[in-house]
């Protein structure tokens, strides 16, 4: 329930309201400000009913206290018709509406709904604000390496300007991360934010992707469609892998870049777009101009601002804090409470190649939390890959932790008893796990475990 608090120096008034509103709210009454902020303090208030005058009090200062103590807290002013003027002075200094005396207990029932409405859409705005700047902020992108800070060094200064971006870097790097980046910390942040994957969409279909459609264009177009250029009006759009845009789009695409408009297909109007455009590609543009595959035109436009993005390889230094943050991610996605990574174990992880980058990093750290059976991480938990990529030392000791040894002229008893313990000792003693793996129950994991005094 909703908890409101009367603050009225009259008890007469306190009590009639709270047996007038306590079958739809937890209720609670003060006669003045430190009193009232005692009862905020201790029991999350949602909305004030407060009166303007307080015997020698000013309610204006009752306000401002509460509201300087918790601004989300709704206050509804109670004033005498004399005082209407302060209770606008009120609204001014953040109360979120007024009565008047005597009060009218259908039209308080009503403000009352509306102000649970409100702070519940309040709440809802600031959280997804949060959410959003916490997801997309440049503090989200690890590492401290000197590649990285010349990367948020270059991101800080082109978030500030319009032009358009090209983001250079193997697959995995966090090109797309970038690009978030780019357009949320920007100008732009309140408007949409369109991704397209030049690759992945089949060249038939892009240009009806990006510029849309009108009714009739062709065969299944049954409606008008926007095309993603226009559905990023005033925002950005991020072309990914645009080194597989075929010629014909280019030079659509050059034309859009150049006057600032498209046109859907089945449309013979022009309509002007206010977009940002950020690209990127995995691939050597100017190899492909060389080769008559890209235009160098389309390229230049483009090319405004160029953000290159290293492979993990050439900044392992930031290994541990990648590591550290996907730990911090999967913790609450899986709602584990891994806690550290054994050093041999961040050791291999800091030797291995990483073919796919952060991006194969992340899927390795996601694995391992997988397979984790307590607070740590450990080398049996990567993959052979990256185990072996680590040498003997590391190879072998991680195979080692997972082998059992048996021998010609071990009878199936001794090799029974053998994979008993060992797997027992993996699962540090969790019986029903060891049970799950070995495939039989526990009842007879319980006997087998007497059978061979294995307590």
């Amino acid at each position: 329930m909703y908890k409101v608090l009367i603050v009225d120096d009259e008890p007469a008034i306190c009590a009639s309201l709270a047996f007038a509103l306590e079958e739809t709210y937890t209720v609670f009454t003060a006669g003045s400000t430190d009193e009232a902020l005692a009862i905020i303090a201790a029991q999350e208030i949602d909305i004030v009913l407060l009166d303007l005058k307080l015997g020698g009090e000013d309610g204006l200062e009752a306000l401002s206290r509460i509201k300087r103590y918790d601004d989300s807290i709704i206050v509804i002013i109670m004033t005498a018709y004399g005082s209407i003027k302060s209770s606008v002075t009120a609204m001014r200094a953040g109360a979120f509406y007024y009565l008047t005396k005597p009060i009218n207990m259908d039209e308080l029932s009503m403000l009352l709904v509306n102000a649970r409405e409100y702070r519940g859409m309040r709440s809802r705005v600031q959280y997804l604000n949060h959410k959003l700047t916490e997801f997309y902020e440049i503090s989200g992108m690890v590492g401290k390496s000197a590649a990285m800070r010349q990367i948020l060094s270059q991101i800080d200064k082109a978030r500030q300007v319009d032009s358009n971006v090209l983001i250079t870097g193997e697959s995995g790097t966090g090109k797309e991360l970038v690009a978030k980046a780019l357009h949320y910390l920007s100008a732009r942040r309140q408007e949409p934010f369109e991704v397209v994957n030049c690759a992945a969409i089949p060249t038939e279909l892009l240009e009806s992707e990006l510029f849309g459609y009108e009714k009739g264009a062709f065969t299944g177009a049954v409606q008008r469609k926007k095309g993603l250029f226009e559905l990023a009006d005033r925002g950005t759009i991020f072309l990914d892998e645009i080194g597989e845009m075929d010629m014909k789009m280019q030079a659509k695409l050059l034309r859009v870049v150049q006057e600032k408009e498209i046109v859907p297909l089945g449309c013979g109007q022009r309509r002007k777009i206010d977009v940002r455009i950020i690209c990127a590609t995995n691939r050597d543009l100017k190899k492909m101009i060389a080769e008559g595959k890209f235009r160098e035109d389309l390229y230049f436009r483009l090319n405004v601002v160029t953000i290159n993005l290293p492979p993990l390889r050439e900044r392992r230094e930031d290994i541990p804090l990648l590591v550290e943050h996907f730990i911090g991610k999967y913790n609450k996605k899986m709602a584990r409470q891994i806690k550290s990574i054994e050093p041999e174990a961040l050791r291999l992880l800091s030797k291995y190649e990483f073919k796919g980058n952060v991006r194969e990093l992340e899927n390795i750290i996601e694995r391992a939390m997988v397979f984790a059976e307590d607070s740590t991480l450990r080398v049996s938990n990567l993959p052979a890959e990256v185990r072996e990529a680590g040498g003997e030392e590391g190879g072998s000791r991680a195979e080692a932790s997972l082998l059992i040894p048996v021998y010609i002229g071990d009878d199936l008893k001794l090799v029974e008893r053998k994979v008993i313990t060992r797997t027992l000792q993996h699962f540090r003693g969790d019986k029903a796990k060891c049970a799950q793996v070995l495939k039989i129950s526990e009842r007879k994991l319980w006997y087998k475990i007497k059978e061979y005094g294995l307590r």
